[in-house]
Order: C-alpha cells, then structure tokens, then sequence
C-alpha cells in the first residue's frame, strides 16, 4: 500500500449511500407541488412512447441547479447518486447529451410558454396563503457573458446575452423572465414585460408598485402605471428636458441629503399623459477652474406621494429586492452561464433555472426554521443538500440514515412539509 499523510484507510462499500441526501427533502416537497404533473401536462409529450416525458428531463435539471451544478455534464452527480435516486423514485433519467437535444426542442417549440404557465402555477401555491394581496414589482436587465457564435455583442463591450428579470419585493420569486440577445437595449419592451408580469400574477393578487432603473424611464410605462394605479419609481434619464427641469429648482428649496442635497419638482415627458415628481438628489464636485462648484446628479420620476426622502428610501430598497436576487439567480443557480449553442435553447434553460430558484425561495419559505428564511443556497447546500445518507430497505420499508446532528433538522423539514401540503391542498 502506498504511504500516505493520515493513517486512515480506504475502502469500497456495496451500500447505497447518497452524498446529497438533503437534496430528497427538496425532492419531497417537489412532489407536494405536483411540479412533475404539471410539467408533463404543460410540455410538448415525447414523440413515442419509448421516449422520455418532459418531468424527465426537468426535475434532474432542478435538482441539479439547487445542488450547485454548473453545467448539464452536471447532470452525472444526480445520475450516479443511486441513494438519491432511489429515494425520489427517479428510476430512469437522460443523458446530458439527450437533454441538450431536448432544450434545442423545446426553444424551437412550445418550451417557454409550457414552462410559463408552470411557473405561473407555482406561484398560485406560493402566494395563496401569504396574507398580502398587493405587491412590489422590480424589474432589471442583467447581462450574461456567453462565448457562442450566436451570441451578440452587449453595450458592454462582451458577447453574451441581455434577459430582463421581475421579483416580487415581498417575498423575492421571480415572477416574470425573458431571455434576450446581447445587443437588446435594456430598455427594449419593458412595458410588455411589466404587462406580461402582472398577467403572471394569480386571480386575487395585483402588481401595486413598480421600481426599475432608467431603462424604463419612457412615457409608455409611465401611462401605463397611471392607467392601472400603480404607484412607481423610476430612475431619469439627465436628458435635456430633465436637466432644464432640475434647472427651475430655486436654491432654498434644496435639503440636506446625506453628504448631499435633495429636492424636487413636476415634470412631463413629450407623451405621457400625466405630470410626474422629479425627485433630484445632487452631490457638489469640485470645478477645474477658480473653484466653481459643479453637481453630479440622481434624479427619480414617482407618482408616489409621500416626501421625497421617504420615495428614495423605498427605491434603493431595490439593491436588496432585485439586484442581489438576480446575482442568487446567476451565480447561486448557475445562470451566469448558457450551456447551448442557440439563443433558444439557452432561453428554455434559462427560464428552468428561474424555476429552481423559485422553487428553493418556496421550499425555503416554506419548510426550513426561520432562521434560514434569509440565506442563500450556497449555504443551504452546505448545511443541508450535501449532508450524507445511507438508504436502507427493511421490512420492505425504504429508509434515510443520517447523523444524528442531521436527524432533527431533517424530521422537522419534513414535517413542515407535510403540514405545508394539508394546510394548503394543490390548486386544481
């Protein structure tokens, strides 16, 4: 035997053992979503009957991403996890090869409305309970650097892809995605996808409030929202027409902000219909010549009524709701990077990644003790997905073996879970 640096000894087990068995708890609650039957029904069915349904390809691809899987080669963990696979019942899965073949077929078909309409089921079960009935939409483009030949070129300078993302503040699901070239404006139909958002919301919930940033500061949104009534925030282009408005502020009407000034004014685009608030905020730089002092400015348009600090105070709230939600998104569940060679099917595993998030942000909510509410899948993975255990069959019944440190945790998610799925039986 060779020398080594510890005294332990390796050695092979014929046991069935899964490295990731918190991942069946995730698995579990899936279930209780019906997510299977609900992907079967809303997907194109397999050409043959020989061929794999659709909840075949998708439900590996969740458990994946919620693992930490970066890439469908990925795919092999879940695969050789004959522990976990036993667990769930996932008797039969695709390669990583027939899943890319699968994501081309479903971008050049109904894949992206089929999953929509999933997504749109699951977040019927996840608001259906929660007590609110109006809700905070945020919306942003992010960009993902992708090196296909496809790919455009964004206004960053880098070949990838632009999609436009919408949370809900209250609770942090994504509520409405669209996968875009690279060489889309951000601020390219954002009016259809605030109208595709609220379309998204269930019977008895309604968008009431919209924040975004300058790319979807046009007339378009702003009648729109005074239309529907709802209350917005929306950063300002510094274009001429702002800049002359920020120009008729007299001096005593400037407050002090923070290490700066604020103060607002009304203001009008070419078409919108209604008069807006011109919230400016204004830090002095120092001039290049005989000390003039100049301003650097963050202007925001509102229909909101409350004062101006109590506006801007709710709009920064967006670093929190959106912005650190879409980086959980691109880099806790993979989607900083495309694993096809088209846009289209980039867009189908784009939009089941935006599930899995989804998913973990219910399962989160739903099951885990409080204290986790607000952690990321990266810890989550670390405390619970990756934790191991041996799966046993005893008097023909299956059983989990953890750790002892484990044991608790895990029969407690459990049994929030059954609790979650009684309390609120699955919508017809």
């Amino acid at each position: 035997m060779a020398q080594t640096i510890l005294s332990f000894k390796l050695e092979k087990t014929d046991e069935t053992i899964s490295a990731h068995a918190g991942l069946a708890l995730l698995g579990e609650y899936m279930r209780g979503l019906r997510v299977e039957e609900h992907l079967d029904r809303a997907l194109p069915a397999p050409g043959s009957g020989a061929g794999y349904k659709p909840s075949q390809f998708v439900l590996p691809l969740l458990l994946m991403l919620n693992g930490g899987g970066r890439s469908l080669e990925d795919l092999r963990q879940i695969r050789s996890d004959e522990g976990l696979k036993r667990l769930l019942e996932l008797d039969d899965m695709p390669s990583s090869d027939a899943t890319g073949d699968w994501l081309k077929r479903m971008g050049e078909g109904k894949g992206l409305l089929g999953l929509a309409g999933v997504n749109r089921g699951l977040l019927k079960r996840a608001l259906k309970h929660d007590g609110i009935k109006e809700y905070t939409l945020d919306i942003d483009a992010t960009q993902i650097i992708a090196e296909k030949d496809e790919a455009k070129w964004t206004y960053k300078g880098e070949r990838g892809y632009m999609p436009i993302v919408g949370h809900l503040a209250e609770n942090g699901l994504v509520v409405g995605d669209e996968f875009r070239e690279g060489n889309e404006s951000p601020g390219s139909r954002n009016l259809e996808f605030v109208k595709h958002s609220r379309r998204q919301m269930p019977k008895g919930k309604r968008i009431k409030n919209l924040r975004a940033d300058s790319a979807s500061y046009q007339a378009s949104i702003f009648n729109y929202c005074e239309e529907k009534g709802i209350k917005f925030a929306i950063g300002a282009d510094l274009d001429e027409g702002v800049q002359k408005s920020i120009g008729t502020i007299k001096a005593d009407k400037w407050e002090a902000y923070g290490d700066g000034q604020i103060a607002e004014t009304i203001h009008s685009m070419n078409k919108t219909d209604k008069a807006f608030r011109l919230i400016v905020i204004r830090h002095a730089t120092q001039g290049e010549m005989f000390g003039e002092t100049r301003y650097r400015y963050t202007v925001i348009g509102s229909n909101r009524r409350e004062n101006a600090k109590e506006t801007v105070k709710w709009y920064n709230q967006r670093g929190e709701a959106s912005e650190n939600r879409i980086k959980e998104l691109k880099i806790g569940f993979g989607m900083e990077r495309m694993p096809c060679g088209t846009m289209k099917a980039n867009a189908v595993f784009f939009r089941i990644g935006v599930m899995a998030y989804n998913v973990f942000v219910m399962f989160k909510r739903s099951t885990l003790p409080a204290e986790w509410r607000r952690q990321q899948v990266q810890t989550v993975r670390w405390r619970l997905y990756q934790t191991a255990g041996k799966v046993v069959e005893h008097a023909r019944q299956l059983m989990l073996k953890v750790s002892g440190t484990a044991f608790s945790l895990f029969e407690e998610v459990r049994t929030r879970c059954a609790e979650f799925f009684w309390i609120s039986p699955s919508p017809a």
